[in-house]
């Protein structure tokens, strides 16, 4: 009964109380032309010029969600003229409606990387978002259309790499089913590759920090441009969404779509899974040493007494690292990609904001039409040096009492939220180690029905935040972890995307905002139950961090120094 209390007072904070306050306007934000910066003899300027589609009528249908194929061709330079005459055409040829939208796609011979392609655009062509999932996605309709189906060998999905934004959505609030619904109204199983990329905050009822202000309470894109990296090949596309309701009339859209176009570089190189060699000037922890060890022994004397509910907390700590040369968000990201076996990758980067950008191994849910898959991950141990002596770790971790209780904890309260909403869940494999190329954790996956495609707004709110990034129960532990000093914006949030009949979301841990110019903050979080040490769990934060620390050198050169 209390953890059923505790369940619905969480659902009550994605829930919308006064959906009705919410005006129907425009939400331009202006674009700022950067006249003092050239690439290829453009001037470049951030594609913000979108409309926000939270603050549309959730219930309105859109007259048209299209998806136009055209014919294969060999290189990304022909898909940007098949795409840049496509259209012109459609400006000359508006459809009939006052709302929508239509996306147009290219396949391309040529396997091209997402995360290439990205690099290739300049980073101030914003917003601009990256995901990659663990495996590839197959989806035999991946190019449906009213265009030529002629498609390339495979249609599994790897990568997605997007800049502007046909429709953004974004609230200062906490995430609702009526901002859930203004995102699956441009969204259709007939067009699988309309998505919403984007990210949730952990907790929406914390103060938003000012490094996380322009992502609001959440934030989601349906990419002006986008490159699709599949497995033997690759796509481009643009799509284009009004809404005259919105203020955002066809002529507008199309205007801006042609606008990010312009300035999208069609010379794509590889990028190189390697950055250079950067020197940290301050490397600061939020809480330090001291404060960690205190919280620890907080929480640890809440979990003792018995006087709290508590059973788990978990415990974060924000790095902000100064270094002696600028971060190149994009970079980092692929050097995290040579480490991604069972990992996902992702970027998100509103206008004017840093960019977060992760290396995660822990899915939320994966649901495609009715079915919904979801893991429990756990404990966390490092690789050993030989196949023995990973073998001894991988025992340890197994046999540790306290990691089987963190474990056990995070799997019994999935499998309890699942099977709120599902007929029947399948928990297999119950216990079994992941491995990854720095770490090891104890997982388990979950597998359900659900009963309706709707559910899919109530499994989000209930299985964020799981116990692997919270705690439990969830109230208590959220109180202890809004008491700590940094705002953890969409760290441990959800992190992925919404499809018409599939979605996916990854948990945004191992994961860093990174700004030009002022380095970057790197996150990491760690699991208190009975049994937790302070020095080991925070060791266990270095180990995490680890995978963004290891692309730095640690102090600056004397010599150096004295030059400064």
């Amino acid at each position: 009964m209390a953890a059923a209390c505790i369940s619905g007072h969480f659902l009550a904070r994605f829930i919308d109380p006064e959906p009705a306050k919410c005006s129907i306007s425009a939400s331009l934000i202006s674009c700022s032309r950067q006249s003092s910066i050239h690439f290829f003899h453009h001037k470049y300027q951030s594609c913000s010029l979108s409309m926000n589609g939270c603050r549309g009528d959730p219930r309105a249908p859109i007259g048209t969600i299209e998806t136009r194929t055209f014919p294969t061709v060999s290189s990304p330079a022909l898909a940007m003229d098949t795409l840049n005459s496509a259209i012109s055409q459609l400006k000359s040829d508006p459809p009939p409606f006052t709302s929508g939208i239509i996306r147009l796609q290219v396949p391309i011979q040529q396997k091209i990387e997402a995360i290439d392609w990205l690099h290739a655009q300049h980073y101030l062509l914003l917003p601009r978002c990256f995901f990659s999932g663990r495996t590839p996605t197959g989806n035999s309709d991946i190019f449906n259309g009213n265009g030529h189906n002629s498609t390339p060998k495979s249609h599994n999905l790897v990568s997605v790499a997007g800049v502007g934004s046909a429709v953004f959505f974004r609230h200062i609030n906490p995430f609702s089913y009526s901002d859930w619904k203004s995102i699956k109204r441009f969204l259709s199983n007939k067009c699988p590759l309309i998505r919403a990329y984007g990210a949730i905050c952990f907790d929406a009822r914390s103060n938003i920090s000012s490094e996380w202000k322009d992502f609001g309470s959440f934030y989601f894109m349906v990419p002006q441009v986008e490159l699709d990296e599949l497995e033997g090949s690759s796509m481009l596309a643009t799509t284009v969404a009004w809404d005259t309701s919105l203020s955002w009339t066809w002529a507008m859209a199309i205007d801006a779509l042609q606008a990010t176009m312009c300035q999208v570089s069609a010379i794509v190189v590889k990028l190189r899974k390697e950055v250079p060699k950067t020197y940290i000037i301050s490397n600061n922890h939020i809480p330090s040493k001291t404060y960690w060890d205190l919280a620890v022994n907080r929480a640890l004397q809440l979990i003792d007494t018995g006087n709290s509910a508590l059973i788990k907390v978990v415990l974060a700590r924000s790095s902000r690292v100064v270094t002696t040369t600028d971060i190149d968000p994009i970079a980092w990201l692929a050097c995290l990609q040579v480490e991604g076996e069972n990992a996902y990758q992702f970027c998100l980067q509103p206008p004017n904001a840093r960019a977060f950008i992760g290396n995660t191994p822990e899915q939320l849910f994966h649901r495609k039409c009715l079915n919904i898959n979801s893991e429990a991950l756990a404990g966390t141990r490092g690789r050993g040096r030989s196949t023995t002596l990973d073998l001894q770790v991988e025992l340890d971790l197994l046999s540790s009492p306290k990691d089987h209780l963190e474990f056990t904890i995070v799997r019994e309260s999935i499998r309890k939220k699942l099977e709120a909403v599902c007929n029947g869940v399948v928990v297999e494999p119950k216990k079994a180690i992941r491995k990854l190329p720095r770490v090891q954790h104890i997982y388990a996956q979950l597998a359900g029905r659900l009963r309706s495609e709707d559910d899919e707004f109530d499994i989000l709110a209930s299985l964020h935040p799981s116990p692997a990034v919270c705690g439990f129960p969830t109230e208590e532990a959220r109180l202890f972890i809004a008491e700590t000093v940094f705002d953890r914006g969409m760290y441990a949030g959800p992190v992925g995307w919404f499809g018409g009949g599939e979605s996916e979301f990854a948990v945004g841990i191992r994961s860093a905002l990174v700004e030009k110019g002022l380095g970057a903050l790197i996150y990491a979080g760690t699991g208190i139950v009975e049994g937790s040490n302070p020095s080991l769990e925070w060791d266990e934060l270095e180990l995490k961090t680890s995978q963004f620390t290891k692309l730095l050198k640690l102090e600056v050169p004397l010599h150096q120094k004295l030059i400064t």
